[in-house]
């Protein structure tokens, strides 16, 4: 799904995710104490979506929302299954594949044992069409190694789905695209900056200072330590 192509139900979708991560504190704002994420890039922002396991009806809100935004981009007998990477998108992937009233997997980070299926938990059918679910994409690296994971394995994946997509460096998209999947998604961070300023959630040095780092973010993560171009 584009980061700025979207019908007025994703967008709707967006900004209640958004407004969820907020509510919850699952989204920080530290500009002056930059984060420096895994995949190397310093950010004023970060977000954590696993923290919406502890919240009852933030997860049912978000979960519904995910089924919806599924059975919309990708069709509603076009899934054979629905896979969680570890570990962060077990949980998601439990309550997706529920709603979808399809089977669940989960794929590990590296194979345990041996066998068609040493790396995938759960049982499918090869040529099986499934879905990797994910709490979260900044870069899609981590995507690329589940999605190959999963076509050893004999599943046919075309499409992952992140409840948050940071929607600003550079590559992300495209290291979906080239091994042929498509990134969806429910909220980035320009969602969230519009929620968190028209809520008035943060001071407006601090919403100045993560709208400049959204503009240019490898520009600003260079400037503050981390990955640059």
């Amino acid at each position: 799904m584009s980061t700025v192509s979207r019908t007025p139900e994703q967008k709707q979708a967006a900004l209640v995710t958004a407004r969820i991560l907020l509510e919850i504190a699952a989204v920080n704002f530290r500009p002056q104490e930059p984060y420096t994420l895994t995949s190397g890039w310093s950010s004023p922002v970060y977000v954590d979506v696993r923290k919406v396991i502890s919240f009852p009806r933030a997860r049912a809100k978000i979960s519904e929302l995910a089924a919806n935004a599924l059975l919309r981009d990708i069709g509603y007998e076009s899934l054979d299954a629905v896979a969680g990477g570890e570990t962060a998108g077990i949980p998601y992937a439990a309550w997706i594949s529920d709603r979808l009233m399809l089977p669940m997997l989960y794929v590990r980070k590296k194979p345990k044992g041996f066998g068609r299926n040493a790396q995938i938990e759960g049982d499918f059918k090869p040529g099986a069409k499934v879905v990797l679910v994910e709490d979260l994409a900044s870069d899609g690296a981590s995507k690329v190694t589940f999605c190959n994971a999963l076509r050893e394995a004999g599943a046919e994946i075309a499409h992952t789905f992140v409840v948050f997509f940071y929607g600003v460096f550079p590559g992300a998209m495209k290291s979906m695209h080239d091994i042929g999947v498509d990134l969806h998604y429910l909220a980035n961070w320009w969602d969230v900056l519009e929620v968190a300023e028209a809520e008035g959630r943060f001071d407006k040095r601090t919403i100045e200072e993560v709208r400049s780092f959204l503009h240019d973010p490898v520009r600003w993560s260079s400037m503050h330590g981390g990955k640059g171009a």
